[in-house]
């Protein structure tokens, strides 16, 4: 654990707006009925009060308990958590609807105690946001379902339009700051979404202790995958009891190394101090023309 003395000040590029705002409140006030649980929320989203005050959020689905510990998280882990609730998917796309979705962005909890790891849950998810709201976009920010390209096809049959998993950090930090995953099932699973026509997406988040070098490198092995979106952030520690923050970036050098990332042939790259991975993804959809597929509007039962 860090001390006071061996954290880093937040230089003046890190601000993040305090929660407030009429829209910011109906948000809440939608969610709050309808029992939503959000990463915005359990993983201290420092865009937030951005994101509610515009009426969008990222839906958590499978509980608000990972059965992992990754160092970087602020969601609650438990090796056994709760049976997903059934009521969930519908819960989620009625608020949806009442925020007058358009484009949705779909995370869930690593559920590694359930036998098809929530790929299941999952798939009722996105066909009841098709159901309630015809024409919604459906981006999946998906776990690694430990490399099950089974359970990802579950998900993939259900057709969600942007297929999204973070790599989060280079291959020498995982067994520090990602214990449990590997970045073979990660490759895995971009690398199937985008050998089955999907839109594969990752992301990545500096100021970890890994090099530039390295997240080059990492990022052109994953290249080659299929990726068509990467997005780049600065890591800040939720709690003094994660991971401390290494270095800050700066918004010169996020430009740098994502103007590097586009010359490895991703097409759509955003690379910024509060970059993640669920913010502004509507338009890295636009960016590559990504519609709706029309024949699944009122199609799905």
């Amino acid at each position: 654990m860090a001390t006071p003395a061996q954290r880093l000040v937040k230089p003046e590029w890190i601000r993040v707006r305090v929660p407030g705002g009429d829209h910011w409140q109906a948000t809440r006030k939608v969610l709050k009925e309808h029992g939503i649980v959000t990463v915005c929320r359990e993983a201290v989203c420092p865009n937030q009060a951005e994101c509610w005050q515009n009426k969008t959020a990222t839906f958590m689905i499978g509980g608000d308990t990972c059965t992992r510990g990754c160092r970087f998280c602020a969601v609650a882990t438990a090796k056994s958590p709760a049976p997903p609730d059934p009521t969930e998917p519908q819960r989620v796309a009625r608020a949806a609807r009442d925020l007058e979705t358009k484009f949705a962005v779909v995370t869930s909890v690593d559920r590694d105690d359930l036998d098809d790891y929530g790929a299941g849950h999952w798939a009722a998810t996105i066909r009841a946001l098709r159901n309630e709201i015809p024409g919604v976009r459906i981006e999946t920010l998906v776990p690694d379902f430990r490399g099950n390209t089974e359970c990802l096809q579950t998900v993939l049959d259900a057709r969600p339009d942007v297929l999204s998993h973070n790599l989060e950090t280079v291959p020498r930090l995982y067994p520090t700051i990602r214990p449990g995953a590997t970045t073979e099932w990660s490759l895995r699973i971009l690398r199937y979404a985008a050998d089955n026509g999907f839109v594969a997406k990752t992301g990545l988040m500096l100021g970890l202790g890994e090099t530039n070098d390295e997240v080059l490198a990492f990022l052109e092995e994953a290249a080659d995958t299929g990726l068509q979106i990467v997005t780049l952030g600065q890591y800040l520690q939720p709690t003094r009891r994660h991971a401390p923050v290494k270095r800050f970036v700066s918004p010169d050098e996020f430009l740098q190394i994502g103007e590097q990332v586009r010359a490895l042939g991703v097409p759509v790259v955003e690379a910024g101090p509060l970059v993640r991975s669920s913010y502004h993804a509507h338009k890295h959809a636009d960016a590559l023309g990504i519609q709706a597929p029309p024949e699944l509007h009122n199609s799905i039962g």
